[in-house]
Order: C-alpha cells, then sequence, then structure tokens
C-alpha cells in the first residue's frame, strides 16, 4: 500500500545567490508539476542571514517521489544550485499519519483545509461506524457496552490508519489541501 510523502528540505544559499537559487526553484517546481503523482510545493525564504530556505514537496507515494529524487529535472536543479548553497540539504520525509497533526510551531508544511477535512473524517468516521456496528452486532450485540465499544474503535482506528485514510487522501489529496504556493 502507497501512501501519501512528505518532504521537506532545508538548505542554506550563499550571501548573493538568492534570486538565483529562487529562479532554479521556480522551474523545478514548474516541471515537476508534469510528474505523474506531484501533489504541489512551498517555499519559505528564511527570516533572517543564518537560517535555511525551506522547501516543501509532496507527493501521492514515495515511488513518485523517488522517480523525482531520480529525475533528470533534479540532477539538472542539483548541478545549478551547486556553487550557489553552502551545504548539503538536510532532508526529512512524513508519510501517513503525520500529515493528520499539526505540526510544530513554525515548520513550514502545507496544512489541510480544516473545512474540507472535518468534513471528510466526518463522512469516513460516520460510514465506517455504521458498517462496523452493522456487521458487529449480530456476533457481539450482547456483550457489555464497554467490550463493544472498545473492539468497534479498535478495528475503526486500524482501518482508518492503514486503509481507508492512505486511499482517501491520495484520493481528495488536491482537494483537501491548499493549491500550491511559493513564498520567495
Amino acid at each position: 500500500m502507497s501512501e501519501p510523502v512528505t518532504v521537506v528540505v532545508r538548505r542554506r544559499v550563499r550571501a548573493g545567490s538568492e534570486q538565483t537559487y529562487e529562479a532554479g526553484l521556480d522551474r523545478l517546481t514548474a516541471g515537476a508539476t508534469q510528474m505523474p503523482g506531484y501533489l504541489g510545493a512551498q517555499f519559505q525564504k528564511p527570516v533572517d542571514a543564518e537560517a535555511p530556505y525551506v522547501s516543501v514537496f509532496r507527493f501521492d507515494s514515495l515511488a513518485t517521489l523517488e522517480a523525482f529524487e531520480r529525475s533528470d529535472l533534479r540532477s539538472r536543479f542539483l548541478a545549478e544550485i551547486a556553487p550557489h548553497v553552502q551545504s548539503d540539504a538536510i532532508w526529512e520525509r512524513t508519510t501517513g499519519l503525520e500529515v493528520w497533526f499539526d505540526a510544530p510551531k513554525g515548520t513550514v508544511v502545507a496544512q489541510p483545509s480544516p473545512h474540507r477535512m472535518a468534513l471528510v473524517l466526518v463522512v469516513v468516521v460516520f460510514g465506517l461506524v455504521l458498517v462496523l456496528n452493522l456487521a458487529l452486532t449480530p456476533f457481539i450485540g450482547q456483550w457489555p457496552l464497554a467490550l463493544r465499544l472498545l473492539i468497534t474503535v479498535v478495528l475503526q482506528v486500524t482501518l482508518m490508519t492503514y486503509v481507508i485514510m492512505p486511499r482517501v487522501t491520495r484520493l481528495l489529496a488536491r482537494w483537501i489541501f491548499p493549491s500550491t504556493k511559493t513564498a520567495h
């Protein structure tokens, strides 16, 4: 099973090379929009001279991220910016449920639209609880309420984590997440 992947890249740019680096990011992003599985990107300029640029890329699966990482587009970008950066980039990948939780304050990761996310979760949770209750009542309907509830919650959380939400997220990612924006 494949889940959406978010990559956060932190890179320090040499003083005086900011415009060249930003133009390279623009070309990289424009090219990436043509790649299958690309869901969008955001960029944040440093808040001071010592801070790094932060780039956030979203892909619908690890396989599409890896295809991007092996692409000529990315290779050309890395070769182009090499003289303009101070050191290697710091990469951080997140998959699965991390995208459902708020990142620590100051983290630049696109958050899903809260209204759209709430709507999706209400529909998914309602549907799943209804189905689980209908399916389980013949087997555990006479058990104590707390035990029935525990079994239902364990099944619901397991199904949402590993089966339902990865698929729903992939299917609705372009609708749930805000459109691609660059902040530079």
